[in-house]
């Protein structure tokens, strides 16, 4: 299973009020892995900054005034995140602001998702912590992920903590693959053979000791009780 854990910065927090996206980060994993393939752009957005978001990004126009517009980095993003799951922490925002972006250049781009499958990391983690705050920094505490560094919202950063904090948030069985063979096998409504399929099963072997102490155990349930439903 291919998943990008991705985050924007905007320059503002309402894209019907003309805000555009002014970073783009994204972290792939593959089947639960970071790969090391990562996206990250900073765009132009031809515009001004909304009171306060200029503040919580550190970004500048200044600073931007020389990066690329977002249809000169459309293509590459694209090509990125086809076919992936998207992993997104309040993804109603992010994809708001990327379907937006990709409206501005015409129908033939389509949306998000349409080329992706979207899983909102936000509505995960108040399924797991109910009542708790979830932002990406409490997250980050509650899970034991370092973010001392994130003194600024950074997109590619972002996306690296909130990769640390998902893998976290969803260990277990999923951690080993069950949970992409698991997708595998329903896809499409079909019941497909597991990869796993045929292959002989790890065996834990009890040790001699082991196996007396149980022994021992059982005959002290049987002294007891009469009998014992698991023999020796």
């Amino acid at each position: 299973m291919r998943q990008i854990v991705l985050d924007t910065e905007t320059t503002g927090l309402e894209w019907r009020n003309g805000n555009r996206v002014v970073e783009i980060g994204c972290v792939e994993l593959m089947e639960r892995r970071p790969t090391g393939r990562t996206f990250h752009t900073y765009l132009n957005p031809k515009r001004e900054f909304e009171p306060g978001a200029q503040e919580v990004t550190g970004l500048t126009l200044d600073f931007l005034a020389d990066k690329p517009e977002f249809h000169e980095r459309v293509d590459e993003f694209l090509a990125f995140i086809d076919g992936a799951v998207l992993v997104i922490h309040n993804a109603a925002f992010d994809v708001g602001f990327l379907d937006y972006e990709l409206s501005l250049l015409g129908p033939h781009y389509g949306r998000i998702h349409e080329r992706a499958t979207v899983e909102d990391s936000l509505l995960l983690a108040r399924q797991k912590f109910p009542g708790q705050r979830n932002t990406l920094d409490a997250l980050c505490r509650r899970l034991g992920v370092d973010n001392s560094h994130r003194t600024l919202h950074g997109a590619l950063l972002d996306a690296q903590l909130l990769a640390e904090a998902y893998l976290a948030m969803t260990s277990g069985q999923g951690e080993i693959g069950f949970a992409a063979e698991e997708s595998a096998a329903h896809a499409g409504g079909q019941v497909r053979i597991s990869r796993t399929e045929g292959i002989p099963r790890p065996r834990v072997l009890p040790s001699a000791a082991d196996l007396a102490a149980h022994a021992e155990r059982i005959a002290k349930i049987v002294a007891k009780s009469g009998r014992a439903l698991w023999p020796a």
